[in-house]
């Protein structure tokens, strides 16, 4: 009998380690002057995956007593960072913040660069979101390591921090257990990246319906999008044209289909989108199938067979062929 009641006492104690060390565990530190979006995004992806029952739990630090957003909504008193309780394998989110809020404020700053490099030695994930990437290179995580941010900084960012490895136009980066996002909306798409990697695309397709996220992105989208690009013109017509491109991406788009629709000639529609755009029909329709293949790429369902029709190609070899001559464009 007392070898039962020891055999019951292991298989317990062993059963609370597994649960223990399946739990994922994130912290979230808020910055001064946070933007609202860089964090509610990331936290409000891990709370719709906890609803759909993974086991996580969320937790939120400041560097100061009350912050404040970069709008001015104040969040109330929150711990100290340090007294985070977090163990290899858990993960660090840093918010991005207006960029003058960490300014002038060395009391916060160095404790906090040397808290948050002990930590990635330890191997806890730091992910950071926009320009919170400053705060990374800060600390010295970002030396001789592939990492980007928000466009608008990225001069900035290389300018600072000589040996990371800036890279342009990407949503996110992975590097060890470093990551990095461009910001705003990014920091969603690298949260569903993080809960793929642990999960499955199920999960993160699950999630991302939850949120009515449709079109999940991954990191080798760009941070230039083609739904906006190309559409500085203040040509009324040129934009209808353009959103009816972008609407019926499957159906067979020529250049006389549209000029009928328009009611123009093919020559001065193929020479008036030009002059406001910059580039050529044929060329804006090609990137626009690309990017919308690129989004289809990532649901697991879709075959490319299907791809290439949703996308308005003729075969998926037709698409395999133009996705490799962009990819390799891109090098």
């Amino acid at each position: 009998m007392a070898q039962y009641d020891a055999l019951l006492s292991f298989i317990e104690k062993l059963s609370w380690v597994t649960f223990a060390e399946m739990r994922r565990r994130i912290a979230f530190i808020i910055p001064p002057d946070v933007e609202l979006l860089d964090l509610a995004g990331p936290v409000q992806v891990f709370r719709e995956a906890a609803l759909q029952g993974l086991d996580l739990e969320i937790a939120f630090y400041a560097m100061e007593q009350y912050p404040v957003s970069a709008v001015g909504l104040p969040f109330g008193k929150l711990d100290n960072y340090r007294k985070a309780v977090l163990h290899e394998g858990d993960f660090l989110f840093i918010p991005g913040f207006y960029f003058e809020g960490l300014k002038r404020r060395p009391d916060i700053e160095m404790p906090f660069f040397k808290w948050l490099s002990d930590h990635a030695a330890r191997k806890i994930n730091i992910c950071s979101v926009c320009n919170a990437a400053f705060i990374l290179g800060s600390a010295g995580l970002l030396d001789n390591r592939e990492c980007t941010t928000h466009w608008r900084s990225m001069e900035l960012l290389q300018n600072m921090f000589p040996t990371a490895k800036v890279q342009t136009n990407v949503l996110f980066v992975k590097s060890g257990n470093i990551y990095t996002s461009a910001g705003i909306s990014s920091g969603i798409d690298m949260a569903l990246s993080i809960l793929e990697e642990w999960e499955g695309p199920l999960l993160a397709n699950q999630v991302s319906r939850g949120l009515l996220i449709y079109h999940r992105r991954s990191a080798k989208h760009g941070q230039h999008h083609i739904y906006l690009d190309y559409r500085n013109h203040i040509d009324p017509r040129i934009h209808q044209i353009q959103d009816y491109m972008i609407t019926h991406l499957h159906q067979s788009l020529t250049v006389e289909k549209l000029s009928d629709l328009f009611n123009s000639s093919p020559r001065n529609l193929t020479r008036v989108f030009k002059e406001a755009t910059g580039i050529t029909m044929n060329e804006y329709l090609t990137r626009l199938r690309l990017e919308k293949a690129g989004t289809l790429r990532n649901n697991p369902d879709y075959t490319m067979t299907k791809i290439a029709a949703e996308c308005g190609f003729k075969s998926a070899r037709q698409l395999q062929r133009i996705l490799k001559k962009h990819d390799e464009s891109e090098k």
